[in-house]
């Protein structure tokens, strides 16, 4: 029986020896490689924190401790430790596990994370909490290098050293090489700072000059000059000083004993402590290693070459890419901006090609939109590039630095819609609502690749801001007579007496197959693509309303103040009381599962549609179709 087979709760764990955690430490590996190839997810991040997570949880217990992990993509080995090491093969698939900490999932898992640069805010609310009601225990943070860049951590780090409560925060920066002698006198240092006798021999030495007559404090005070001058010359965490914390590092990550000596003494420690881990984002397995970017988030792959097993079509983040990389050859104006997401966006090429107009800002969305909009102000052309679900965090930015201003920025909103796997952090169901109520902003949503270049090309000869949105995944591809993309005027694709079909970006594609299922029922609808959120094709929705036809909407996006709600404002507001149904994200957040399974969960797929359309209006049901109804929601 391997290692690994007796572990099935931190306690197992701390029932090791050091070999035997060294010998835990590859059996881990080799299960995260195995795991994240078959059901993918983020293997180079966790690669790189499997000593640090043994070494924390041999020092802390997750059972009354707690830690939060920043993000939570490099929470695996975490979960491996707690108890749910057999369920990985469900990892990130509908019903198995979370691709990130879940305190549904676990009483392990002290806070539920997705996003980043969070760990730090919450660590303090629990600190500053437990220490109100008069409890113990100990408060880690764990928080990447990149997670720091974003403003959120540099304020909570502003007050936590403001308020002095034991916290402690571990920074695991995984982009610094370790060097032997510095980790060496590293080692050396942080063994003499975080032993509590050398905080005693300093007050005592101290104490002593200070008895010594006349010169006594002379020397103290230069003692105590001497001390901030190495402490400038030597530490390198003298900003993290300064806001208040005890700085202790570099500390080498894959190094068990190192970690567990510095971790034991820290848990003594009072205040704030900040403690820098260097780990090598990858380690163990070699493709992970030298393309960390590519492994930091990875679909299926194959263990053996590290290639994924990827279905050769163009996504729509793919053609995004294309487009960008085309219009700038061009448009001298054109400069592209993202928030730490540069190949998640497919902006690679062209950061390449024009590194000197490309921008990434780090894990700062609202800096990226307000940057932007001083772009836009002297005349550049600012594409903003990044994720529906990170978009949110700039909202405040979008309405008052772009849109109040009329600033010609366009968003290029990735990843709307349902994500899939990653669950409800990242499945970007909101923006039709959060944006749609925003003045001066145009809002659209391609149903393919086609209408994709159409909408950029639109959104450049537009004077004010604009924002289009696209799922994740391959692009749709229909060629259909061409048209001119007019703004705020939808697309008849098909038309139909019974019922009318009105739908915006990747609901298109699934409304084609419902009013090709209705057709096989004898039923005959008109299906509009939509393409504008704002502003609406008012006059074809009173069209379909005045003609007497029921109106069904269909939306990847939440319902709640979504496409289908604006459809429903303009009737109201024209006086029409059309029968509408309207079909989209319930007012709840959607778990974790591929994205077709998700679908047919919400009854957002073409069979689950026809049949609550038939639910709706039963009087469209002809005599002698019942058994093709059957078929068709059973599939």
């Amino acid at each position: 029986m391997s290692i690994l087979e007796k572990i099935d709760s931190p306690q197992d764990l701390r029932r090791l020896n050091k070999a035997q955690l060294t010998l835990l430490a590859e059996e881990i590996r080799e299960l995260l490689i195995h795991s994240v190839s078959e059901c993918g997810g983020h293997l180079a991040s966790n690669l790189g924190v499997v000593e640090l997570t043994l070494a924390l949880h041999y020092v802390f217990d997750t059972a009354t401790d707690r830690i939060i992990w920043d993000v939570g993509h490099q929470s695996y080995v975490h979960k491996i430790l707690t108890g749910r090491r057999q369920q990985m093969a469900t990892l990130r698939q509908f019903g198995g596990l979370s691709g990130f900490p879940k305190t549904e999932e676990s009483h392990h898992d002290a806070f539920n994370t997705g996003h980043s640069s969070t760990s730090i805010s919450a660590a303090l609310g629990m600190a500053l909490a437990r220490d109100l009601m008069g409890q113990k225990y100990s408060v880690l943070a764990v928080i990447g290098d990149g997670a720091l860049t974003g403003g959120m951590a540099f304020e909570a780090l502003n007050h936590a050293g403001h308020q002095g409560c034991d916290i402690t925060v571990i920074l695991n920066d995984n982009e610094m090489s370790i060097s032997k002698n510095v980790g060496a006198l590293s080692s050396y240092l942080n063994r003499l700072r975080t032993d509590p006798s050398y905080s005693r021999t300093k007050e005592e030495i101290e104490s002593r000059l200070n008895r010594i007559p006349a010169i006594g404090p002379n020397i103290a005070r230069a003692a105590g000059r001497m001390k901030e001058m190495v402490k400038n010359l030597v530490v390198p965490g003298i900003l993290f000083e300064e806001l208040g914390f005890t700085y202790i590092g570099p500390v080498n990550g894959h190094n068990l004993d190192e970690l567990y000596l510095m971790l034991s003494n820290v848990k003594q420690m009072k205040g704030p402590v900040l403690i820098h881990v260097i780990t090598q984002k990858g380690r163990g397995y070699e493709p992970a290693s030298l393309e960390p970017d590519l492994f930091h988030g990875i679909g299926p792959f194959n263990v053996e070459t590290g290639h994924p097993l990827k279905k050769p079509f163009l996504t729509y983040t793919e053609i995004f890419g294309e487009y960008m990389l085309n219009r700038a050859k061009t448009d001298s104006k054109v400069v592209a901006i993202t928030a730490a997401m540069t190949s998640g966006t497919g902006l690679s090429a062209f950061a390449a090609c024009y590194p000197q107009r490309f921008f990434d800002v780090g894990i700062c969305e609202q800096h990226a939109v307000t940057l932007a909009a001083g772009m836009a102000k002297m005349g550049l052309r600012p594409v903003v590039a990044i994720y529906s679900t990170f978009l949110q965090r700039a909202y405040d930015q979008i309405i008052h630095d772009v849109s109040m201003q009329k600033l010609p920025v366009i968003f290029a909103v990735d990843r709307a819609g349902l994500v899939g796997e990653d669950g409800p952090t990242h499945h970007g169901v909101f923006d039709l609502a959060y944006l749609r109520n925003v003045p001066n902003l145009t809002v659209m949503a391609p149903s393919d690749k086609e209408e994709l270049i159409k909408m950029l090309d639109a959104a450049f000869t537009l004077s004010g801001p604009v924002a289009i949105r696209y799922p994740r995944g391959v692009a749709e591809s229909h060629i259909e007579a061409a048209d001119i993309l007019e703004v705020g005027r939808a697309r008849l694709i098909c038309e139909g007496q019974d019922i009318a079909i009105m739908a915006i970006g990747r609901a298109v594609n699934i409304a084609r197959d419902v009013v090709a299922k209705l057709s096989r029922l004898g039923i005959s609808a008109a299906l509009l693509d939509a393409r504008f959120a704002k502003p609406l094709d008012t006059a074809a929705i009173l069209q379909r309303a005045q003609a007497g036809a029921r109106i069904v909407t269909m939306e990847e996006n939440c319902l709640n103040g979504g496409f289908g709600s604006g459809v429903s404002d303009v009737l109201t507001e024209m006086g029409f009381s059309a029968d509408l149904m309207k079909i989209g994200i319930p007012d709840e957040f959607v778990e974790h599962g591929k994205t077709e399974l998700l679908l047919e969960c919400l009854n957002m797929d073409a069979a689950s549609a026809v049949e609550g359309i038939l639910k709706r209006w039963p009087e469209l049901l002809k005599k002698g179709h019942e058994l093709e109804l059957l078929k068709i929601v059973k599939g």
